[in-house]
């Protein structure tokens, strides 16, 4: 039996459909925006939920992943670019730029975190803004990950930890059927402090519009799963 990329990109989109606390936060800040930019956009389920919204501006989707983008294009209407962040070369063409479903936590190493910015920043027009998640070190939601499992329809999907070192969390995710597996795939996630995370921005050319625990902008503390930010770009 075969579970192919397209088998998988269609799965997350049935394990994670674009609803709930987190699109209501995005869906504003996106319908607001003349143009937005979606950095890590997967199957571009945000800027198709906008323009089936109704939204008319320019809408990009940027992510490295084709069979996820493969998913995404059946939606025309969208420019959908397959990059990396730090590979991007627009210069003062957007509004927003956004990064949902923690894929800020992707960028690993410093200098991947700092080229992406960086790139992201010259993305965008003065005084536009860059809002996205990340999951927050202190509630180790990693924990929960351990021995995970979630079944959906004849499929079992399986988590393991491997490493937790420096911030970096290492992990597979397992897909079975009938007891026999599918595929693995091993992923590796940074999760960062809120006072690292800003000297970043910091560093990077933004600025902290707002910060918080959740969805509904709470304060951050120990036990909020999440830090979401909205930054704006400034001036040198």
């Amino acid at each position: 039996m075969t579970f192919t990329d397209a088998d998988n990109a269609a799965l997350y989109d049935r394990l994670n459909p674009w609803k709930g606390a987190d699109a209501d936060f995005y869906d504003p800040l996106v319908d607001e925006a003349r143009d937005v930019l979606d950095v890590g956009c997967g199957t571009g389920q945000m800027l198709i939920a906008a323009r089936e919204r109704g939204h008319a501006g320019r809408l990009v989707g940027l992510d490295p992943h084709d069979p996820s983008l493969d998913r995404a294009r059946r939606r025309t209407d969208v420019e959908w670019v397959l990059a990396k962040a730090e590979d991007a070369r627009w210069e003062a063409e957007f509004g927003l730029a956004v990064m949902s479903s923690n894929a800020f936590q992707c960028f690993v190493t410093d200098d991947e975190l700092r080229n992406s910015l960086r790139a992201i920043r010259k993305a965008l027009r003065p005084g536009a803004r860059f809002a996205f998640d990340t999951r927050n070190p202190a509630a180790r939601e990693w924990d929960a990950w351990r021995d995970a499992t979630f079944e959906i329809d004849d499929l079992l999907v399986s988590y393991e930890v491997e490493t937790v070192e420096d911030g970096v969390v290492t992990f597979t995710e397992s897909t079975s059927r009938d007891g026999d597996l599918l595929r693995c795939d091993r992923a590796s996630l940074r999760f960062l402090e809120v006072d690292e995370l800003n000297g970043f921005l910091a560093e990077t050319g933004f600025m902290i519009e707002g910060q918080y625990g959740g969805w509904t902008r709470g304060p951050i503390t120990d036990r909020t799963r999440s830090i979401v930010t909205v930054a704006a770009t400034r001036s040198w």
